[in-house]
Order: C-alpha cells, then structure tokens, then sequence
C-alpha cells in the first residue's frame, strides 16, 4: 500500500502503483474533471503517471495557476505534431511554456510566416479531436539518440544531459519528444488556443549558430479566458512603443542608418533633453561630478581593465590607425578609473563620486534587436563611486534613495529587486576572498531590509568581482528590463592599482560601486511611451501646449501675445495658424497628445483670458494668463502627472 498526505495533512492509501487520476477519481468526479495534474513531493507530476512510493500529493485543477505551464507546455507540443505533419522535414529545437504561454523552436526548408498560422492552427485542433494519449517513457541514451537520429537539434540536446540522468520522452500518436514533462493526459483537453506570432531564434541563443523558427501561442482553459488574453494583447499593441513612436513622430528606423540606430526625431529629442536636465541636476543634488570621456578607447584599456577578455564578442569590430589599436567604448567603467588615478587621494577625498552622460556601443545580434529597448548605440547616465569599506552601506543606500526618487518622478512600477550573491562553493567564477563577499552581501542585505526593500537571493548571479542589486521592471507589453543596478567592485581596483592614503599614511584600495541610474535613454524612452501610452506629462511632453486661433485675421495678435508669455517661461507650444477647419485642428492635437489646447475666439480676446481643454478631457476651463502659466509651471516644478 501507498501512504499519500494530502496538503491538509490527511492521509489516505491506496493500492501500489496508483496515479494521481485515480485519486482525483476516488474523491469526487467532479473533481477529477477539473484536474490538469499534480504535484508529488513538490513537483509536477503526470495525472497517468504511476506513483510508486508514498508521497505528498496536491492535486492540480484548471483554476490553479500552476496549471497553465502544464496545459501551455502540451500545447506547444500539439503545435510540433501539427508542424510536422504539415512540414515533414521540420527538426525541432525547444519549446517551454513560458510565463505567458508557449513557443516552440523549428528548422524547415520551407519559409513559415504570419500568414501560415491560420493553417497550422486547424491542423492542431484536428489533433486535438483525435483524443491522442499524451503517454511519458523512460529511455535510455542509445534508445533517444536512435529514436531522433534525423534531428541533430535533438541529438544535440541529448549530448547535452549528463551521463546518469534520466531522459524522458513524450508521446502522441506518431509524434514523439525529448521532454522532461509535465503535460495533460490527452490531447483532447487542448480545446482553446490562438498561435500569435512568427520570429526567429539563434539555436541555443548564440549568434554564431542558425536563425531558426519560432512561433509563439497561448492556450487557455475556456474561451473566455482565451478572449480576455487576446483583449489584453490588443491593448499592449495599443501601446507598443514602436507604434506610437512613430505616430507621435518620436524616432525613425531606416536600414541605411545601421541596424540597431534610431533617429531621435525633434520630439524625441525634445523628451530626451528633459530626461538629461533632469538626470545631470538630480546627479548634482545627490554631490556626483560629471566628467566627459571620449567615445572611443584603445585596446590595452579595455584589456587591463578585463572587458576584452569578457566582451569582446559584444563589441565592434577593432580600428588600426597610426599603429594604434582603437574600439568603440562598450562601457565607461575604465575611463572613470583612469580619472581616480590621475592623482593622489586621501581618505579625507573618499568618497568620490563620477558621473557622465555616456554613448555606448555594444554589437547586439540583429535579431535581438527591438525599437528603442535593444540597440546597438546607448546613451545613458553611468556613475562610478570610490568609496572606503567604511563608506560602502552608506553609498548603497544613498544610491538606492536617489533610484527610488527618480521612480516616483517617473512613475515607473518596480516588478522586483533581484540581489545577485556569488555561488561560495565556486571559486573559479569570482573574486576569492571568502571574508571580502560575506562583508559585501551582508552588508548590501541590511541596507535593502532597512529601507523595507523586499528582494529576491540570486546566488550565483554575482558578477565575478562582486555581488549587485538589479532593479526590475516590466514594460507594458510584459518585457522584463533592468532598470536600474548598483554593483559593488573589487576587482578594478586592482587591475587599475587605484589606492587612497588611510589615517595611518599607509596605501590603501578603495571600493568601486558601479551605478546604473535609469537603464539606458533609449530603453526609457521605450518604457515611458508605453507607460504612458503617448500622453506624456507636462513636464516630459515635446508640446505643452497648442494654440488654436479661431480666426486668424481676428485673433492672431492675442495668440502672439500669449506665445511671447510661454517664450518668456520656456514653455513648450505650437502655435496652430493654419487655414484648416476648427475641428480638424482640434482632433489633429488630440492625436498628438499634447497636454493643453488653447483656443481663442472674440470672448477670450474681449476679456484676455483664454479657454483651455486637457488631453483625454471634454470640459474647458476659462482663466487668466497669469493663472494658465503659473498653473503649467507648477505642473512641471512638481513632476506632475
């Protein structure tokens, strides 16, 4: 007999080599039905699969979240088997369920595009119909090595698992794959599901390897739900950043600029030099110099400071000039240590903190490459501080306050914060100097718990030379970014042979810390149009203001009046003169978004005041001048949105 312990703490027990469906069974029916799989001592587990020793057991139903990765996962197998019968040559790479839905990797003569969804989606629910057993088997190496001897994508995948681990199979009908589970017992439980999109994936995510197919889907377990997922979908693209980046006339791609270039057009420009006022004047109040260090960095720098040995697949492609060796800055970290060494410091001088608006280079492979979030030329605000280990919990924290200030400037919803901690049982990968990281992580914890900073541990996520918080964010299309990071370094230092005078005249390291303020601009400015969809705030928004007179031959000599006033206050406005409709020109601001419409008829120009309509709102408002300006200014002195 078999003891299971139910989450409740009950036990029951049942005949040997029972499964999870007949205990579902055994219970309720009902329940049974509603039943996608279980888990067992913690993991997922087949409802057929045979138990075969006491257990834990949580039974797993459709309304349980862990359900959806097991249905979603099924589906991207339904989706190969449809793919194979549809294109016989098809190899297959992977294909996960992933945190919204699943895709699958594929390797075919044939081009698969948008179009042949449609196609694939109706071989799929004819599959489905055919009420298939999705069934796991235990293979050994030679067995799954024989069984997909024509996919050397398989065949790599095999090579990959180490020898004693056990490998798994699953099959449906004449379809079989390399697969740990889990999955729904039949393929008749996969009723609703819509494949979205076509791309392209570097086997094994490296660039040197082939570009394979990838299609992405989501299932669901009703209809409804499928339709509520499409409905959020269709309000991302609402906000897609390339979309409204174009229709807001923000940035422009063009091939013949580069792959990986934007153009930052004037309203673009505008928002941009907002997030650097911004940026250089918070940097001053929170006592960071700026410095300005060339675009460009011989070779030897970046090989002494190790970035040649780490990145250089990243980096374009060396210049030889004059003998000399030269590469596009890919970061500004060994710069700002050349501008520590270039003189004697003294404790009294720590800390030292640098900062410069820096252009990056990095070679992002092309089809990594998404609007503004993944370029190959970045700007962003990078800062280094020198710091004595006395200083170092201080400096986290003060640079942690300075993040979350520019956070609620922004607006920008934190997902989490992720403290990156070496793996201590590998001394290969990082820095060995079991003291130095137990100091430095502790250290890093308490100031995050004191400011009441919920994080996730990461061990072995540390860089090599130090442990690091990564601020997480997620866009409005679901797309994780790194916002913001503070890294803690010990390495540069040495490379560098960087040192203060302690109190005790003797020569001393300091600690580097590594600031990542607000991601690079350009992936902020991706973030920001989707946040706001468009509709930036006042103080961000390329137009703050749209003047419409309503006849220009009566009241073009009060709009010019007004235009002097916002001049005076570097407001930011258009002045609408044209002989076009009210109307149109009224919706054509709408569409643009501007935060304020002015329109000025004979009541406004007899009484010097003017009517102004908000973005997104129907009623007017009628005020002074003074009150309309001081109003604009308080909105932007305040971050208003």
């Amino acid at each position: 007999m078999i003891k299971i312990t139910f989450p409740d703490k009950s036990i029951r027990e049942y005949e040997n080599e029972t499964t999870a469906s007949t205990i579902a069974a055994s219970i309720s029916p009902s329940l049974r039905k509603k039943c996608v799989a279980a888990k067992l001592n913690g993991e997922i587990y087949d409802l057929a699969r045979p138990i075969l020793a006491d257990a834990s057991l949580e039974l797993i139903t459709n309304d349980n979240p862990d359900a959806m990765p097991v249905l979603n996962h099924s589906c991207a197998h339904l989706m190969a088997q449809a793919i194979k019968r549809l294109y016989p040559d098809a190899k297959f790479g992977v294909g996960p369920a992933i945190e919204e839905g699943f895709y699958y990797d594929f390797d075919t003569e044939e081009k698969v595009t948008d179009e042949d969804l449609v196609h694939i989606e109706k071989m799929m629910t004819k599959i489905a119909s055919e009420a298939l057993d999705m069934t796991r088997k235990e293979v050994t190496r030679e067995e799954a090595q024989a069984l997909f001897q024509d996919d050397e994508y398989k065949l790599a995948l095999i090579d990959a698992i180490e020898e004693g681990q056990l490998i798994t199979i699953y099959a449906q009908g004449e379809f079989a794959d390399l697969c740990a589970g889990g999955h729904v017992t039949n393929t008749k439980e996969i009723k609703f599901f819509k494949l979205l999109t076509v791309a392209g994936a570097y086997w094994r995510g490296d660039s040197k390897n082939k570009m394979l197919t990838r299609i992405y889907g989501y299932a669901a377990f009703s209809k409804a739900e499928l339709e509520a997922y499409l409905d959020i979908l269709k309000a991302r693209k609402e906000r897609d950043h390339k979309k409204l980046g174009k229709e807001l006339e923000i940035f422009y791609m063009n091939p013949l600029s580069g792959q990986g270039f934007p153009i930052l057009l004037p309203n673009g420009a505008t928002i941009r030099k907002q997030i650097t006022k911004y940026v250089t004047e918070i940097e001053e109040d929170y006592g960071f110099q700026h410095v300005f260090t060339p675009v460009i960095g011989s070779s030897e720098l970046y090989k002494t400071s190790g970035h040649w040995d780490h990145y250089r697949d990243d980096m374009f492609i060396p210049m030889n000039m004059d003998g000399e060796e030269l590469v596009l800055r890919p970061m500004s970290c060994p710069h700002h240590m050349m501008i520590y060494a270039s003189k004697m410091r003294s404790y009294r001088d720590l800390p030292v903190r640098l900062a410069e608006e820096v252009i990056q280079h990095r070679y992002e492979a092309s089809g990594a490459l998404t609007g503004l979030e993944r370029v190959r030329a970045m700007t962003l605000t990078d800062a280094h501080l020198f710091v004595r280990p006395d200083q170092i919990k201080t400096e986290f924290a003060h640079c942690l306050k300075m993040i979350h200030q520019a956070i609620e400037d922004f607006g920008i919803e934190v997902d989490y914060y992720s403290l990156s901690l070496r793996d201590p049982d590998d001394k290969e990968k990082y820095f060995d100097d079991d003291a130095m990281w137990n100091t430095a992580e502790t250290m890093l914890a308490e100031v995050l718990e004191a400011n009441d900073v919920d994080f996730v541990r990461m061990p072995g996520e540390a860089a090599f030379y130090g442990p690091k918080l990564d601020i997480q964010i997620k866009t409005a299309l679901g797309h994780e970014l790194t916002l913001s990071t503070i890294q803690l370094d010990f390495l540069l230092p040495e490379r560098f042979d960087l040192t203060y005078i302690d109190e005790n005249g003797e020569k001393v390291r300091p600690v580097v810390i590594h600031r990542g303020f607000i991601s690079t601009y350009e992936r902020l400015l991706a973030y920001l149009i989707e946040l706001y969809k468009g509709a930036f705030p006042m103080w961000l928004a390329p137009t703050q203001v749209t003047i419409i007179p309503v006849n220009n031959n009566f009241h073009s000599d009060y709009a010019n009046e007004i235009v002097s006033l916002l001049k005076k206050h570097r407001i930011r406005f258009n002045l609408d003169n044209r002989e076009e409709k009210l109307g149109y020109k009224i919706r054509e601001s709408q569409t643009k978004k501007v935060p304020m419409l002015i329109v000025l008829g004979d009541k406004e120009v007899e009484d010097q005041t003017i009517t102004v309509r908000r973005y997104g709102q129907e009623e007017t408002q009628t005020l002074n001048l003074a009150t309309f300006v001081s109003t604009i200014l308080e909105e932007i002195a305040n971050k208003s949105r």
